[in-house]
């Protein structure tokens, strides 16, 4: 789609720029060299398309017509990836890194419910160290993998992670961010599920929960943020206040093991913390870190 998209908007531009005596070189300049990276940008270059459709409805040439079809390319936009974490993390990775890496202006939005809800609850990559699923009947042995710091380490991905319960407007302020950056970008986002095993009325305070815990710690990695000289990760949720079992022992997932088998569960809770804790502060350190660091000769 990405791909289609950027063609056609290639082709466009080809065709504005020969039809420049007919439109006129201030309208074509208008068109070619207008920011489009915030919302009236956009609206004023829909109202130029239109002034060019206009201009171009006396011109009979070929290369009129070819624009007159391809002329909304010259539009911002907007390519969105929807997906949750069994195919972000685990049987899709390998398409989701590709997209990552491909440097193209695409954004994915991964729906987080830790665990193979589409198969009944069947464990992946995403479900946490302790968590009881399919497959995982004595609780997830290891910790979830990091799909977030994965993207990071690139350095030219957008990463945000999110949850609505614990933030609502750093929610909104990531996807306006993502949407603002010319290249690939990943949100994460904390999604309770039936598979949790609690009663959903009460989900957007388990994700302030899992917030203050610091289980899921708030962050944007905004590359755009290091031509600026400034550090482009953002730690946005503060340090843990709670301890991880006030989250997780409001779930079934969790709750099973410690019914099943108290010792395992006592031994994985431990675990879980640690993971928690080891996680909290390498993202602490690098929201800390300077911006910029020289090269020793």
């Amino acid at each position: 789609m990405r791909l289609a998209v950027d063609a056609q908007n290639e082709y466009a531009r080809e065709l504005v720029t020969r039809l420049s005596a007919t439109l006129g070189d201030e309208l074509v300049k208008a068109i070619l060299e207008t920011d489009q990276s915030t919302e009236p940008g956009i609206f004023a270059q829909r109202d130029r398309v239109k002034i060019l459709r206009d201009k171009l409805a006396a011109d009979k040439s070929r290369e009129a017509r070819d624009l007159l079809v391809v002329a909304d390319a010259l539009v911002k936009k907007s390519v969105w990836i929807l997906g949750g974490d069994g195919w972000a993390y685990d049987i899709g990775y390998g398409g989701l890194d590709h997209v990552l890496a491909s440097g193209r202006n695409v954004n994915v939005l991964v729906l987080d419910t830790e665990v193979y809800s589409n198969t009944g609850g069947q464990a992946s990559k995403a479900t946490p160290r302790g968590a009881v699923a399919k497959f995982a009947a004595g609780g997830k042995m290891v910790c979830k993998k990091d799909l977030a710091m994965m993207a990071v380490s690139y350095g030219s991905v957008y990463v945000a992670r999110v949850a609505m319960g614990a933030g609502d407007m750093h929610t909104v302020k990531s996807f306006l961010e993502a949407e603002a950056f010319n290249g690939p970008s990943l949100i994460i986002a904390y999604s309770h599920c039936i598979a949790h095993g609690y009663d959903l009325a009460h989900g957007m305070d388990q994700q302030k929960l899992a917030v203050s815990t610091g289980y899921w710690p708030l962050f944007r990695f905004n590359p755009d943020l290091i031509a600026q000289g400034k550090n482009p990760f953002q730690l946005d949720s503060r340090a843990p206040n709670a301890a991880l079992k006030d989250f997780i022992y409001n779930e079934t997932r969790y709750t099973m093991l410690v019914k099943s088998n108290p010792e395992e569960a006592k031994k994985l809770l431990v675990l879980a913390q640690q993971d928690v804790n080891e996680h909290w502060k390498l993202y602490d350190y690098m929201a800390h870190e300077p911006a910029t660091a020289e090269v020793k000769k």
